[in-house]
């Protein structure tokens, strides 16, 4: 609807602009639709301002300094309507008419609005300047502005001083107009940001139209329909663009724009403007006394500022310069990439960022001295200009760590084409007077082609983790950024993963090896619950391809809540729909994350509460690195959820460091001993004694025992030979789908 009503307006503008400089129809009528044309745009762009305020999208500050913006454009409104009806309706009114009171009303909101929109924090010293530099650029425009208007005002002696009070206002009201775009304009984030830049053309248009409006009335007189209208009219559609386009970002700042030292001509000009007027009027002095003054004050005032531009660019470069290399340093860098996320590339191309790091570095400084360290850092530098292009960027980021910056990319492969360059002109040896210094680099790359909103640190942090994958991977290579590279992005995504339940369970059952438990040998006694995950692009992965990460990025602990209570649910329907089920225990992975939550029995009781499996069938396993060093309190978080009935094993037994201590300590009645000691047992003597000692001293500590990874049945007659109540394999079930799973208990829990 906004965008029909401002796409109309836009219209209706366009057939005004051919109506007027087409010249049709006589004055009155010219001026009547003139007047009119206004009353329309006007209430467009104060619903629009309402609009922003009301359901904008940005945030506390920008809705507020709109609030203020809205009410000027409601006090323009009004001063348009009563014009229409003193001008159009009634003939051209005496000054000062009704509408002129509202005109200068809508100045001071507009001047707060201006000097509340949000901007990037500043230091006091550059509040300071900035300030400075918007005196200037007023102080330039009153110059205009007193020629023009206010210095014939205070002259005039005949005028009545509420006439002059009227008429002077409009003009000072303008300089603080002025003065608040020159403190927006040269502010680098607001700058940049497109709705402002709507408001300082409107705002510049208004100005303009204010300036030309007291001249005729001075000169000739004012009526509607003369060509300030014309301003005037641009600059209220330029107002409902910016109010549309506000309202359209919806955000709380505009993003900066990063560029670091960059001269803001606006009070240059503004000192142009004044000695241009200055010189305008000593045209009619002789050369004695004024003019030779005036002239060498202009001559003097254009050196220094010369001179000014010397020293910016001279301390812009030695700001962003490194002094050592001669390369952009961390802040040029930093800001050019600030640049880059700002500008996406276009669609069919790409940026990247490559990070580079010497290696082997260090030994070379510390064995050799900073003077070769530096040479070496000197020539990395060169080696890095013989690769770029003229207009790509190469910078030391510090130490031995330096970025190159890539623009204009047709794709991907082009960035490695270029690392891989780079690459091999790091591996230049450095003759440094007898000695040799052999150097070489592992370089990290982003690509960046804008269908991603990134901000620049994130860019940053994609090739360095980029580059730390080369140097894991053996230095002295490229390595792109991938999603896997990033925990961040890694645990994004698997937490996703449990949200949108991708998930699955598989069941492997463990059965009875002999008569000898008090169950029948083959009977299934147990199942182990095992998390899959059906990743959308991937297909189906099994835990070795993400639980190692989801331990690194914490996403184990919802993980791990997610599989106990998805598993408790299963098998307690089962224990309804299978004779017998009830009958068979649910083993459940603990990770060490979780079972350092001190919550951890207050979530299983409740997952058992709210799936209604009993306690007394759910067996936790934890690992035997958890095992190792139990504190005080994990051993009363287990000894509390043991006085509930649930019981306890130790998973994958004899991979770690195992203190025997830890078995009697901890509330554990079961022990797994892990698939590597089972695999040899039929054909290696020693392995078949090291499975049995493990066995009997499972035994010796009252422990139930399983073996995992049973795959023949000559493992499992040994095994139960051993003394070994359980078994879990292949040879036996491999992990099953839920609905296999339930099959397979009616299968065996019939024939027990």
């Amino acid at each position: 609807m906004a965008n029909a009503a401002v796409a109309g307006t836009g219209l209706l503008l366009a057939a005004f602009f051919v109506f007027y400089l087409g010249r049709a129809g006589g004055s009155d009528l010219r001026r009547f639709v003139t007047d009119l044309v206004h009353v329309p745009i006007g209430m467009l762009v104060t619903a629009l301002g309402l609009r922003v305020v009301l359901r904008g999208r940005g945030g506390r500050r920008i809705r507020r300094a709109w609030t203020f913006i809205t009410v000027a454009f409601a006090c323009r409104l009004i001063a348009q309507v009563l014009w229409f009806l003193e001008d159009a309706v009634h003939g051209p009114p005496e000054f000062p008419a009704g509408a002129d009171y509202w005109f200068i009303a809508f100045v001071p909101f507009m001047f707060a609005g201006l000097l509340l929109l949000p901007d990037e924090r500043r230091s006091r010293v550059e509040r300071i300047k900035l300030s400075l530099d918007a005196l200037i650029v007023a102080a330039g425009a009153s110059m205009i502005l007193w020629y023009l208007l206010l210095g014939p005002l205070f002259v005039d002696h005949d005028v009545p001083v509420h006439r002059v009070a009227v008429a002077a206002a409009q003009p000072v009201g303008d300089l603080l107009l002025v003065l608040a775009l020159a403190m927006l304009m040269m502010g680098r984030s607001a700058a940049a940001d497109p709705a402002v830049r709507l408001l300082t053309a409107a705002i510049t248009l208004f100005i303009v139209a204010d300036a030309a409006y007291g001249y005729l009335q001075l000169h000739v007189g004012f009526g509607g329909g003369m060509w300030p209208d014309l301003f005037w009219l641009s600059g209220e559609y330029l107002l409902a663009l910016a109010a549309h386009r506000t309202y359209r970002q919806g955000r709380e700042a505009p993003r900066p724009a990063g560029r670091l030292g960059r001269i803001n001509w606006l009070p240059y000009g503004a000192i142009a403007l004044a000695y241009a007027v200055l010189g305008y009027l000593a045209r009619e002095q002789g050369m004695y006394p004024l003019g030779g003054m005036i002239i060498g004050a202009i001559l003097l005032t254009v050196l220094v500022v010369v001179r000014q531009m010397f020293v910016l660019r001279e301390n812009h470069d030695m700001a962003v310069t490194d002094p050592l290399t001669g390369l952009a340093n961390r802040i040029l860098i930093n800001n050019r990439v600030a640049d880059l996320v700002a500008q996406p590339p276009r669609a069919d191309r790409c940026s990247a960022v490559l990070l580079i790091d010497l290696d082997k570095f260090k030994p070379i400084n510390d064995t050799y001295g900073h003077e070769a360290g530096d040479a070496v850092l000197q020539a990395a530098a060169v080696a890095l200009r013989s690769v770029i292009r003229s207009g790509d960027t190469a910078g030391r980021l510090g130490g031995d760590e330096f970025a190159v910056i890539l623009r204009g990319l047709p794709d991907s492969a082009t960035a490695e084409r270029i690392a891989q360059r780079l690459v091999e002109a790091l591996r230049t040896p450095v003759v440094l007077g007898d000695l040799v210094l052999g150097v070489e680099a592992s370089v990290g790359v982003a690509v960046y082609d804008g269908h991603e909103p990134l901000e620049a640190d994130q860019l940053l942090h994609r090739a360095d983790l980029a580059m730390y994958a080369a140097k894991r991977s053996g230095r002295a290579r490229y390595q792109l950024y991938d999603a896997e590279l990033d925990p961040g992005a890694r645990d994004a995504e698997l937490r996703r993963a449990i949200e949108n339940d991708e998930l699955a369970l598989h069941y492997q059952p463990v059965v009875a090896l002999s008569g000898s438990t008090g169950v029948e040998a083959g009977e299934i006694v147990a199942v182990e619950a095992l998390v899959r995950w059906n990743h959308p692009t991937r297909g189906l992965l099994m835990p070795g391809a993400f639980v190692e990460m989801a331990e690194e990025t914490g996403a184990i602990v919802p993980m791990g809540e997610w599989v106990l209570r998805e598993a408790c649910r299963q098998a307690a329907e089962w224990s309804g729909c299978v004779p017998g089920a009830d009958r068979v225990r649910l083993s459940v992975n603990l990770s060490p994350q979780q079972v350092k939550q001190a919550d951890l029995p207050a979530v299983v009781t409740g997952v058992l509460a709210e799936t209604g499996f009993p306690a007394d069938r759910l067996l936790l396993e934890i690992t035997e690195s958890t095992a190792l060093e139990p504190d005080e309190q994990t051993i009363s978080r287990l000894e509390a959820l043991r006085g509930q009935g649930i019981r306890f094993a130790v998973d994958d037994f004899g991979t770690g460091y195992s203190a025997l201590s830890y078995l009697s300590r901890l509330p554990v009645s079961i022990l797994k001993i892990d698939r590597s000691f089972i695999a040899g047992i039929t054909e290696q003597p020693r392995a078949r004694r090291v499975a049995e000692a493990l066995v009997h001293l499972g035994l010796a500590f009252d422990l139930q025992v399983v073996a995992e990874g049973i795959e023949t049945a000559e493992q499992a007659e040994l095994l139960a030979a051993m003394g070994c109540g359980f078994g879990q394999g292949y040879h036996f079930h491999r992990p099953l789908k839920p609905i296999a799973a339930v099959e397979a208990l009616r299968a065996v829990l019939r024939t027990a």
